[in-house]
């Protein structure tokens, strides 16, 4: 009789700690990934990756986002008429690579995270540079002209150097997001208030001939 009484105490028990396990687990989960916020995500550098928490993939939206049409006319930027010659050459590497998806430490072919994808354009263009992670990059390369801030092919550098994309013009830029893939977005308020600064790609003289 006593253990016909026992045995139903045993398994709520056991369901009740099932229940809390799990919850622990997902209240664990969103506290090391936030889906809200593309600006946390890290650039990171395949020795990195291990330390991080993969994140599950999600369908691109590039083709639900008005694609920005790129004034490239001469620059009077100090970079001179090489970076004019450059510039289609960039655009069209930005384009293969439009609604790719996200993953941390990957440099393509069709995966990016935000490092990965400005390295993997600008290899694209003959412009070669050692792989780094958005902080490293923004250490590397020389600061953008006040003038060439917002002007295309310059890197914008967001939330504390954790995040890197390549300006298109004044009204947005392009970038490998967490949550969407490789895409084109909006200098919007979110956006504009969370940019530590701005960086020039230098340009190798056989490509400024």
């Amino acid at each position: 009789m006593e253990l016909r009484k026992l045995f139903p105490r045993v398994i709520a028990v056991c369901l009740a700690l099932a229940l809390w396990s799990t919850s622990a687990f997902t209240q664990t989960r969103q506290r090391l990934v936030d889906p809200h916020d593309d600006a946390n995500e890290l650039s990171c550098s395949p020795d990195e990756l291990a330390l991080m928490v993969p994140v599950t993939e999600t369908k691109p939206v590039w083709e639900a986002k008005p694609k920005p049409t790129i004034d490239l006319a001469p620059s009077t930027s100090s970079s001179g008429s090489g970076f004019i010659k450059f510039e289609p050459l960039l655009l069209a590497a930005i384009d293969q690579r439009l609604g790719s998806r996200y993953r941390w430490g990957a440099t393509g072919p069709d995966r990016f995270d935000c490092s990965g994808f400005v390295w993997s354009i600008f290899q694209a263009t003959g412009i070669i540079f050692e792989r780094a992670s958005a902080r490293n990059l923004f250490i590397r390369f020389e600061p953008a002209p006040v003038e060439d801030q917002f002007k295309f092919g310059t890197l914008v550098f967001f939330s504390g150097l954790k995040h890197v994309g390549v300006v298109a013009d004044e009204r947005g830029f392009y970038h490998a997001s967490r949550r969407q893939g490789v895409i084109y977005s909006e200098f919007t308020e979110y956006w504009l208030k969370r940019i530590d600064g701005f960086r020039r790609v230098p340009l190798p003289v056989q490509v400024s001939d």
